[in-house]
């Protein structure tokens, strides 16, 4: 494990942290749109995308350990895929007048919840200002620790 390792890992975290914000941040964006993808020559309502985190995993460091029986050590973290969520069903907004409407008048709005999005959004900034706070704290005993040496 190298002086850096806490540092790597807490990098990780943010850069995940940051594309998850990036997400919530397209699916606010999209809120209200009906066409987002044509299937069959008809156009799709947007569907709301989710990340998933999985460990960051795969080092020779990491099977090192292993090997050699000591505790294992977390690497990290990263995206392990963008999906879009297939299992809430598209919002049914009664608009004859809407371009997109079906024969009954009825619209397909996309599966965006705002408040969801919002609360997805707070937590993934709490999580980012986080790992900020233990990457300072890291980068402050890494200072303190060279200043020994003087």
């Amino acid at each position: 494990m190298s002086i850096f390792h806490g540092m790597n890992t807490t990098a990780s975290a943010l850069t995940a942290q940051r594309l998850r914000m990036d997400v919530i941040s397209s699916n606010m964006a999209n809120v209200d749109t009906t066409r987002s993808k044509l299937v069959n020559g008809e156009w799709q309502a947007y569907r709301r995308k989710t990340v998933t985190f999985q460990p960051l995993e795969g080092q020779f460091s990491n099977f090192l350990n292993v090997a050699k029986g000591n505790q294992r050590v977390g690497n990290g973290v990263k995206v392990g895929s963008i999906k879009e969520d297939l299992e809430t069903p598209l919002k049914l907004v009664y608009d004859p007048t809407h371009m997109d409407a079906n024969a009954d008048g009825y619209v397909e709005m996309p599966n965006v919840d705002p408040l969801r999005e919002m609360v997805d959004l707070i937590s993934a900034t709490r999580s980012y200002e986080a790992n900020v706070t233990v990457f300072n704290a890291n980068k402050a005993m890494l200072t303190k620790a060279l200043e020994i040496g003087k």
